[in-house]
């Protein structure tokens, strides 16, 4: 397995970066083709040793948070994401890890990797925290605009992903909605339902119904179906939401003597939490739809974070789960007379 890793991307640094490669490549028992600036990339892979495991392609040049996403046709087509794209679409590695801008990554893995024929829009699917391990939201910001052919390919998609990721063999599939009941949400989440529906009663998916954002964590199903807009927003009510318990749990167990003893007493099981809710042990979201495996860490991702993005680009690829939406895109067409 050979992970390709834009080790220009991140707020950290390409130095931050370029560990967290060599992390996961002594840890995974991998190879890494590390795309960047070579004179601060190379020093560090000579020093770990891992000159034979890691090949540098020298690309120095980079797209911050702040560019127009665009520029990775024009003058940013030399940035060390774009030659790390163009060197997987070339077949030179499994799958693609960056940092970088997410407008930019999804921008340049349309261009040059190109969707999957017969998906309409790729999306973004990173795993969020339950209480039952964890379930996969799709879309959480590629898209804000969706169709109901969309959302249901993004259910599809999910759910193949689910299979993998979760270990489920049959996902459960819910469409995110300001209701449980069928009839609740605007049209496009109405029409999305009757769609959903269907799949599920021929048996395709295991679609459980609407699902509202209060019942998301505790696992009331294990894929979930939104627009980027939406999706947006929950991952990011979610993500500031823990911090803010964290921030609250570690006031609470350090304001007094009293509080302190108590706090050594559960000290492993606040660190259990403490860990479910980072995202730095997710370490990053797969872009689903496109003809082969690219993730997108954090954009202040460090080493451990690009570390475990890492794994989940080596877990995508190896769950073969680009095969599986491509044998299946026909299911996922609206049926004939349906509008868009």
């Amino acid at each position: 397995m050979k992970i390709i890793v834009d080790v220009m991307g991140s707020d950290k640094g390409c130095a931050e970066m370029t560990q967290g490669v060599c992390d996961a490549v002594e840890e995974y028992k991998i190879e890494a083709v590390a795309v960047g600036n070579a004179a601060e990339v190379a020093p560090i892979v000579e020093q770990r040793g891992l000159s034979e495991k890691i090949r540098i392609v020298d690309a120095p040049d980079f797209i911050s948070m702040d560019d127009d996403s665009a520029l990775v046709r024009t003058s940013k087509s030399g940035s060390s994401m774009v030659v790390g794209m163009k060197a997987l679409a070339a077949g030179e590695g499994d799958a693609f890890v960056t940092a970088g801008s997410t407008g930019a990554a999804i921008t340049a893995a349309t261009l040059y990797i190109k969707r999957i024929r017969g998906i309409r829009r790729a999306s973004l699917a990173p795993t969020i925290p339950t209480l039952e391990g964890g379930a996969i939201l799709i879309d959480c910001g590629a898209n804000a605009d969706c169709t109901p052919e969309y959302l249901l390919q993004f259910a599809y998609m999910g759910s193949y992903y689910a299979s993998v990721e979760l270990g489920k063999d049959s996902p459960r599939v819910a469409l995110l909605n300001n209701g449980t009941e069928k009839t609740k949400g605007d049209e496009l989440r109405q029409q999305t339902y009757a769609l959903l529906e269907a799949a599920g009663a021929e048996g395709r998916i295991n679609f459980v119904g609407n699902i509202e954002g209060r019942d998301v964590l505790y696992g009331g199903a294990d894929v979930i179906v939104a627009d980027g807009f939406s999706g947006n927003i929950l991952l990011k009510s979610v993500e500031g939401t823990a911090m803010f318990l964290m921030e609250q749990i570690k006031s609470a167990l350090t304001k007094s003597f009293k509080s302190k003893i108590g706090a050594l007493l559960v000290k492993k099981d606040i660190y259990a939490i403490k860990k479910m809710m980072n995202y730095k042990e997710i370490g990053g979201s797969p872009l689903v739809g496109v003809k082969a495996p690219v993730i997108k860490a954090h954009g202040s991702a460090d080493a451990y974070t690009m570390k475990n993005a890492i794994a989940r680009a080596v877990r995508f690829a190896q769950g073969g789960i680009v095969g599986k939406i491509s044998d299946n895109v026909e299911l996922m067409k609206l049926p004939s007379g349906s509008a868009e």
